[in-house]
């Protein structure tokens, strides 16, 4: 699953990658001259795999990761294929979810595509492209479509009322992920992957100096629209954090302390991404095993559709799995104390797992 973060140029984007990363990808104070995507990996921070570990007395603890691609910056007529918008436009209808940055911090050296930051109108800038970039996709879906609706074949013509449907919506500016759909509906927006479809992530980067939560208060008309719409908003100081990221660790935590900097950013914002891109997180590991993991699964998922995110034998040979809360695993020390104490439980196939279930799975192969 891969996060694309997006946004127009010099507003961040790059830096907030080199936080998340430790990749010290190259960022630019100049608009439209990062033309290639960044690629990395991020671990997803969870105090209960640190206790677990602890608990369970593991040679190592593996967190769950998301991949996050840095995308080029957009430009207005991007869906023209303006500035770099066949890059942008490309790279981002591979990812599943957008944390789009958006400047509010202060700085004369670093070029801004209007005069003063202005979350809202950035926002409409860089979406009005995707929801242009959406509509010229649709429009040439919708004219092979008639072709063959003409013919007589029903699927098609309920295809052609389902493309009619969008494309009206999309000319109003309508959010592809805004158009309602039914189950029926549901794979063809899958296959046509349209860009304003993906869930959101807002980003708010900050000045060094401002603590997230004033700077989430400071915009607070954009933080209640972007809720209302169902969208998350984290503040992060992106360069502030990419300078610590390339600190040791005591020595970023030094630092902090010297400047009484508030911690945990990051996290937020990883945390949140997880969360927008729909995951759970579910955990394997005994006492004195080889490790303990973090495993990351979309919400809604079966005990079997875990087993094969662990190995794709394990799916194929499930017979059940037995499962524990990872507080009480956390407590009990083993799955052998928790079967002493009642806490361990058997579970079929189709056991809709759980955020926090700590598995083992049983099986044939």
């Amino acid at each position: 699953m891969k996060l694309g973060i997006v946004g127009l140029p010099n507003v961040g984007k790059t830096t907030l990658f080199n936080a998340l990363t430790h990749a010290r990808a190259a960022a630019t104070t100049y608009a439209y001259t990062s033309a290639e995507s960044n690629r990395g990996v991020v671990a997803v921070p969870d105090e209960r795999l640190d206790r677990l570990h602890e608990a369970l007395e593991t040679p190592r603890k593996v967190n769950a990761t998301i991949d996050v691609v840095d995308i080029a910056g957009l430009a207005e007529g991007a869906s023209r294929g303006e500035g770099l918008g066949n890059r942008f436009l490309a790279d981002i209808r591979g990812v599943d979810a957008v944390g789009h940055v958006i400047r509010t911090f202060a700085n004369a050296d670093v070029a801004h595509v209007r005069e003063k930051p202005d979350p809202r109108a950035d926002v409409d800038l860089v979406e009005t492209e995707l929801v242009l970039s959406d509509l010229d996709l649709v429009e040439r879906r919708r004219d092979k479509t008639v072709k063959a609706a003409r013919s007589g074949d029903k699927a098609m013509q309920r295809e052609l009322e389902t493309v009619d449907r969008l494309i009206a919506a999309l000319r109003e500016g309508t959010l592809a992920r805004a158009v309602e759909r039914t189950a029926e509906e549901a794979p063809l927006l899958r296959e046509l992957a349209l860009v304003s479809d993906r869930p959101v992530l807002f980003v708010l980067n900050t000045d060094d100096e401002q603590a997230a939560d004033d700077a989430l208060t400071a915009h607070a008309d954009f933080v209640a629209w972007a809720l209302a719409r169902g969208d998350q908003v984290v503040a992060v100081p992106a360069r502030l954090e990419a300078e610590l990221a390339d600190l040791e660790p005591d020595e970023a935590g030094a630092f902090r302390a010297e400047l009484a900097l508030e911690s945990g950013a990051l996290d937020v914002f990883v945390r949140a991404a997880y969360d927008v891109l729909g995951y759970i997180t579910f955990f394997t590991g005994d006492h004195r095993s080889s490790e303990s993991r973090a495993w990351q699964l979309p919400r809604g998922w079966t005990a079997k559709q875990a087993a094969g995110r662990i190995h794709s034998d394990l799916e194929q040979g499930f017979i059940r799995a037995e499962v524990v809360r990872i507080e009480d695993l956390i407590e009990l020390g083993s799955f052998a104390a928790a079967r002493e104490h009642a806490k361990a439980r058997t579970e079929g196939k189709e056991y809709v797992v759980q955020d926090g279930d700590v598995m083992e799975i049983r099986h044939n192969r």
